[in-house]
């Protein structure tokens, strides 16, 4: 089975740039090329608090209660985002799609990208494949890209510190 990387990477860079919020630009940027993301269009300083509000909104959908009500707000975040996808060969990495306009911003970019990314995610994988740790003491997101689709925890810190928790409340 093939599955679309676009959504994939997407969702992790959502999920860690939620879980860290950039606190610059440069650093938003940095993140973004680290992510694989070729940025050759301006970046402005504005860029930071609108990617803030996508993010905002992305995380409505993580938190989203229902299957139905996580489609709408998908579905809401893609309408906004408005991009026809086009084939780019930037940077001679290979033909591939992109899902947003030329001459979007790092936010309208990141907003195409998220929206694009999370329904491929979650049509592809499942819809429940977004959540918050299920660990008492965190609340940080992850996006489950595992191959069993059962991620609970948004890290191996906090699975093995839950599981500890457990195990010792069994043996008391």
């Amino acid at each position: 089975m093939h599955l679309n990387p676009y959504g994939e990477y997407a969702v992790v860079l959502a999920a860690d740039l939620v879980n860290t919020p950039p606190q610059s630009i440069d650093e938003l940027v940095d993140r973004c090329v680290d992510a694989g993301i070729v940025v050759d269009f301006p970046v402005e300083y504005d860029d930071l608090d609108a990617v803030h509000e996508v993010l905002r909104r992305w995380l409505a959908v993580v938190d989203a209660t229902t299957e139905r009500h996580r489609a709408d707000l998908v579905n809401e975040m893609l309408a906004s985002a408005s991009a026809y996808p086009r084939l780019t060969d930037h940077a001679g990495d290979g033909w591939h799609l992109h899902y947003r306009d030329d001459q979007h911003s790092l936010a309208g970019v990141l907003a195409a990208l998220f929206s694009v990314g999370t329904a491929l995610h979650l049509v592809g994988r499942g819809m429940y494949r977004l959540g918050r740790c299920t660990a008492d003491d965190c609340d940080r997101v992850y996006a489950d890209v595992s191959r069993n689709g059962t991620q609970r925890y948004c890290s191996p810190r906090c699975a093995n510190r839950d599981a500890v928790r457990r195990h010792r409340s069994r043996h008391r």
